[in-house]
């Protein structure tokens, strides 16, 4: 039985064993496609040949990524001549049976495992199935599942998901997808099942899995950091003054237990357009920066100067999105396990469309920014009887802003007449929520189960009649429970990074990517491996739909026929963009093959000339805005080098991929 302890990088990039034989000519292309070659992954014990048949060769890691120039069977073997790059260089010969296909850069990334129970990998897609269409699939997986933890094992599953949570965009890892299928659970919910492989560099026998005590002493240095993004337009003072009375109580408290270096607290203060407004002063600055901040004394002496604007904004909105990216951009979230965002507004935020935005995002955009970097994102909304005709359209902003995978209702907290007081008393609860947790780790305690006690308990309260009590409890106890989640999702992921990693030697698997016991929650996400190529090729086509579609809300009817230049301007397949029966984007072969196939539906390239027309301005502008939007976040991508991974080496920077979320693709 193999346990994931955790995963690394299956790529050993700095340990590519490619020798100097060579010839150049062009990858094979897939089977029914014009551009995209075939390519495969190395088996542990591939061996690279000058010619097929040779002595033994130049050893290659497991889950190098090769491109196929040519096949050739030499008796009862097929060997494949295979290239590191796609660039014309065949660096020799593997034989096929130590290899495996990859025709599509998709991986799996599994999510924090906080409130729900471990996957379980299965040998066999036909060992899967019937758990899959199990009236009750709970009774047949728990006892596999103890099975398999307790050491003993079932020849059906081959390996645990890790306990502890690898975020893939900070740790890349290679659990490469193999083919993935669409079904059907016994209580009728769709759920993918995907076919991955893994690979491990050493014998995860030779190093046990970390148990309890283990991980006790590593959460001993967990620490974390509360960044306040508060609003500080007209009227905010009150508001304002309780925020440094909390944080100041809060402080006192960390002091008397010792965690001065272990909880920290920051303060970023927004306000709007400066163009517009000049003695607005700023649109967005940090105040007190938790890595810097010493202890009480000093935040608040950083953030003495913090008052409300003494001048309006030119529009009813303010900008809290450029309050929330310069929290997310301007601190590092790196020196702290717990990562937690509060935003603090009586308005709702500037839209990415408008000219005055900061940022020209807008909440979804964002919240992919947070989940990046594993920051919680916390909205209380303060409904002032003065904002009351934005309460609606600043509540839907915010509850976008703040979704999170891992809870059923956004971190969303609406603060009603405004109160000072009540808004001061959420704020005092999250700050004691996070301090118990960090002085829990810091004195050993388990946590594990926590987030599930405290979610039972108020379940309890509810289904025993005292739904009066639980109203009036509500926000303070979701408070509670949401920062006990997040806090032991937070701990999984501190470590996750912290503890020694290693994976299974390789194996195949299939596996589910909801948790098949509560089909609602996802228990994996797909990655699709973008080449920088890719991501230009995405933007170029995103610009170009810009493009032709303001021009076309002049005259609707000629969108299309538009759209169809464009796509011959962009060196698009001439076949496709003459065949009289294309009628939506997709059909001209805009985006290019890699994203054929993939599981998802775009919004984008549905667009035809009936649902263009039939749209109103407005409607065909928020469209256009979603484009602008899609392209701001690819810029983001490109220009954080972070991000890149090159799966072969640094031999072409053009082919260095990033692990794009499905929900990013347009």
């Amino acid at each position: 039985m193999r346990i994931l302890a955790s995963i690394t990088l299956c790529v050993m990039l700095l340990g590519l064993a490619i020798p100097a034989f060579a010839a150049d000519h062009t990858p094979l292309l897939m089977d029914g496609k014009k551009t995209l070659y075939q390519r495969v992954l190395t088996r542990p014990g591939a061996s690279l040949k000058r010619e097929p048949g040779d002595g033994p060769g130049a050893q290659q890691p497991a889950m190098t990524r090769l491109y196929v120039y040519s096949r050739k069977a030499v008796g009862d073997k097929t060997w494949l001549e295979v290239g590191l790059t796609a660039k014309g260089h065949a660096d020799g010969w593997l034989q096929d049976d130590v290899t495996l296909p990859w025709n599509q850069q998709m991986a799996l990334a599994f999510t924090n495992p906080a409130g729900r129970e471990r996957s379980l990998l299965f040998k066999e897609r036909k060992d899967l199935q019937p758990i899959v269409e199990a009236d009750k699939p709970d009774t047949v997986l728990s006892p596999l599942r103890k099975a398999a933890l307790s050491g003993k094992g079932d020849p059906r599953v081959v390996a645990v998901e890790p306990e502890t949570y690898v975020d893939i965009s900070k740790h890349f890892y290679l659990l490469p997808i193999i083919q993935a299928e669409e079904t059907l659970t016994g209580s009728g919910n769709r759920v993918r099942v995907l076919q991955v492989a893994s690979v491990s560099a050493q014998d995860e026998s030779k190093k046990p899995a970390a148990d309890a005590k283990d991980h006790a002493s590593v959460l001993r240095n967990f620490s974390a950091s509360v960044v306040f993004v508060v609003d500080s337009t007209i009227s905010m003072n009150p508001y304002i003054d309780r925020v440094r009375a909390a944080v100041k109580r809060i402080y006192d408290r960390v002091g008397k237990a010792g965690l001065n270096d272990r909880v920290k607290f920051g303060l970023v203060a927004f306000r709007s357009n400066i163009q517009a407004v000049p003695k607005l002063d700023y649109v967005s600055k940090v105040y007190a920066d938790p890595t810097q901040v010493k202890d009480g004394n000093d935040f608040l002496a950083r953030v003495a100067d913090v008052k409300a604007a003494s001048v309006s904004s030119a529009r009813v909105d303010e900008d809290s999105y450029s309050g929330v990216m310069t929290a997310l951009t301007g601190i590092d979230w790196t020196r702290f396990g717990g990562r937690y965002v509060v935003l603090i507004t009586d308005a709702g935020s500037l839209k990415g469309n408008d000219p005055l935005s900061g940022t020209h995002l807008d909440a979804e955009q964002i919240r992919l920014e947070a989940q990046h970097r594993g920051v919680a994102l916390y909205a209380l909304h303060l409904r002032t009887d003065e904002s009351k005709p934005d309460h609606a359209g600043a509540e839907a902003q915010y509850k976008a802003l703040t979704t999170h995978p891992l809870l059923s209702q956004p971190l969303y907290y609406p603060v009603e007449g405004g109160s000072v007081e009540g808004m001061g008393q959420m704020v005092d609860t999250l700050a004691d929520a996070i301090v118990d947790q960090v002085n829990a780790a810091y004195r050993g305690e388990s946590v594990a189960g926590s987030a599930t006690t405290a979610d039972a308990s108020y379940t309890r309260a509810t289904a025993e009649g005292d739904k009066a009590k639980a109203k009036a409890k509500d926000s303070s106890d979701r408070l509670r429970r949401d920062a006990a989640m997040l806090g032991y999702a937070m701990q999984l992921a501190y470590l996750g990074r912290t503890e020694g990693t290693t994976t299974p030697p390789l194996f195949n698997a299939w596996i589910s990517d909801r948790d098949l016991a509560k089909p609602e929650v996802p228990t994996t996400e797909v990655r699709v491996l973008l080449t920088k190529n890719q991501l230009s090729d995405m933007q170029q086509v995103l610009q170009s739909i810009l493009k032709v579609g303001q021009a076309a809300q002049l005259s609707p009817n000629d969108f299309f026929a538009k759209m169809r230049s464009a796509a011959a301007v962009l060196g698009r397949d001439p076949n496709a963009i003459n065949n009289p029966n294309a009628t939506k984007l997709a059909d001209l072969g805009l985006m290019g093959e890699y994203l054929d196939g993939l599981p998802y539906r775009s919004k984008i390239l549905d667009i035809d000339q009936q649902l263009w027309s039939s749209w109103s301005i407005s409607q065909q502008q928020a469209f256009l805005d979603e484009v602008q939007r899609k392209l701001r976040l690819y810029q983001i991508y490109h220009d954080d080098v972070d991000r890149w991974v090159a799966l072969d080496g640094g031999a072409d920077p053009g082919e260095a991929v990033y692990p794009v979320p499905l929900d990013a693709l347009p």
